[in-house]
């Protein structure tokens, strides 16, 4: 099964100067946050994916090329052979297998029209989507089952996050209560890591954005369940919020790294 997933945004921290990088990747603990994701999936039996290129897409190829992929480390390139382009590794490495499809799908191209550009990289019924900043512990196994139990077109997990601000409790008199430090918010909210049926693809358009008229209309039609995720999520859209991330894994408390679990 495909997971498609959309990393073809501008990032918000910065490198060498004022040159920006594209958000997925955007490091946390060493490695790029897009990496993250994918061991997200790996780790729970989905190794393949299709990359929706956009703002530097070549960098995030050159990432996985060179340095997770072949090109890392001692390697051969025989041009004696026919298919003398492609090189093999002289080093025994241990990584998690991984199958990529890198997509151009252009530069401004908005998140729903990314999709359906890369559909034709979508086999099967089924398929994953997610967003390239944002890091959870959700069961997507659990995920899966849920949306096939459901027998919709969509799936959106829906989480609490943790408020930006601190509460402050005011009684009727107007004396303040209480403080909370920044509590969950009772509302549920798209914290991405979706699933979809592939007539999904009849409801985008290559101008659409991904939230607005296609899961409108999905949900309209009565065809978008809600996932709900109780346990660890992040999103990635400032510099604080990569601040957070990389503390977490610093300390050796990233509840999304499920692979070393």
């Amino acid at each position: 099964m495909k997971t498609v997933i959309l990393c073809g945004g501008k990032g918000t921290r910065l490198r060498a100067g004022n040159e920006v990088i594209p958000k997925a990747l955007v490091d946390i603990g060493g490695r790029p946050i897009l990496w993250h994701i994918m061991m997200i999936y790996a780790a729970q039996g989905f190794n393949e994916f299709v990359l929706c290129l956009g703002y530097k897409g070549a960098e995030i190829k050159e990432h996985f090329m060179l340095k997770e992929g072949i090109f890392r480390g001692d390697f051969l390139m025989d041009t004696s052979t026919p298919d003398w382009d492609r090189a093999v590794s002289l080093e025994r490495r241990e990584f998690t297998p991984l199958k990529i499809i890198f997509a151009d799908t252009g530069e401004n191209t908005p998140t729903g029209g990314r999709i359906k550009i890369a559909s034709k990289y979508v086999e099967g019924d089924t398929f994953m989507a997610t967003y390239g900043d944002g890091l959870t512990d959700v069961d997507l196994n659990a995920l899966l089952a849920f949306h096939r139990k459901q027998e919709t077109l969509g799936t959106v997990t829906v989480v609490n996050p943790t408020s930006q601000f601190g509460e402050v409790v005011i009684g009727k008199d107007h004396k303040v209560r209480e403080f909370r430090e920044k509590p969950k918010m009772e509302k549920w909210v798209n914290g991405g890591f979706f699933v979809f049926e592939r007539e999904f693809f009849s409801y985008l358009g290559e101008r659409d954005i991904l939230e607005r008229e296609p899961l409108e209309r999905l949900a309209v039609d009565g065809q978008l369940s809600a996932f709900r995720h109780e346990g660890f999520w992040q999103c990635m859209d400032t510099f604080k919020d990569a601040s957070v991330l990389n503390d977490l894994w610093s300390k050796g408390d990233a509840p999304w790294e499920i692979w070393k679990v």
